[in-house]
């Protein structure tokens, strides 16, 4: 009896050392599917991406004035940015080719008879200015001589077209600095009739460059009228007062 008594305590003591079981984890769910949760819902019939297609889809017909904002919204921006990148590419190109010009221009000689003919008389001159008074700046006598020619070309172009009166004034100084450096390098004895063919070109130049430009005063004349109320006959006045000479 003991002995059974022993082998059923080595049974109960092996029970109580049963590994117990750990619960399972629960399913883990599929990656992405509030994602794919959203994408369904958001195709449905009042979802907000079937009613974006639809507004696309409807575009053309209902124009730019009717269509949904956010689609207006969008062109506006993608035209300013369009607009801004081709202004800046412009831009680019613009700088990159004054850049070239101004680089080439050391090229042009400056100070020597490098015109001819009725030109060179006011050419010359100016050229001869521009390289000696230009021996201490920081850019090459050239480059100063190009630019006076794009102030001029510009001047005049501008002020035909635009006919801004800053653009005016601007081609009004430098046909006065012009005539300054003409008659300050030329010769004296020919001076006056290189000065005076300065002034008339620049003279011949300025009706185009000054297209519109008058000295009038503009006068405006106002013409009164004088509006006279017409009377009522008098019968009209007195419609009840009975007349004298009636029986």
């Amino acid at each position: 009896m003991q002995s059974n008594d022993n082998t059923h305590g080595q049974n109960r003591q092996e029970l109580t050392y049963l590994p117990v079981p750990f619960p399972k984890a629960p399913p883990k769910e599929p990656r992405f599917a509030a994602l794919r949760a959203w994408w369904n819902t958001a195709w449905e019939e009042d979802g907000v991406l079937h009613t974006m297609w639809e507004d696309i889809l409807s575009a053309p017909e209902d124009g730019l004035r009717h269509m949904a904002p956010w689609i207006r919204a969008v062109l506006m921006v993608a035209g300013v940015s369009f607009a801004v990148l081709m202004a800046q590419a412009a831009g680019e190109v613009v700088l990159e080719a004054l850049h070239q010009l101004l680089t080439a221009v050391p090229k042009v000689q400056v100070g020597v008879d490098t015109s001819s003919g009725v030109v060179a008389v006011v050419d010359q001159p100016v050229r001869t200015y521009i390289a000696q008074h230009s021996a201490g700046l920081a850019v090459e006598g050239s480059t100063v001589y190009t630019l006076w020619l794009l102030t001029g070309i510009v001047g005049l172009v501008l002020g035909y077209l635009s006919r801004n009166n800053g653009v005016r004034a601007m081609w009004t100084a430098w046909g006065a600095a012009t005539v300054s450096m003409v008659w300050t390098t030329t010769p004296a004895t020919s001076r006056p009739i290189a000065a005076g063919l300065a002034v008339l070109a620049w003279t011949f130049l300025s009706a185009f460059a000054m297209r519109g430009l008058t000295l009038r005063r503009r006068v405006v004349t106002v013409k009164p009228e004088i509006h006279v109320p017409a009377q009522p006959p008098a019968a009209e006045q007195h419609p009840h007062t009975p007349c004298r000479f009636r029986d």
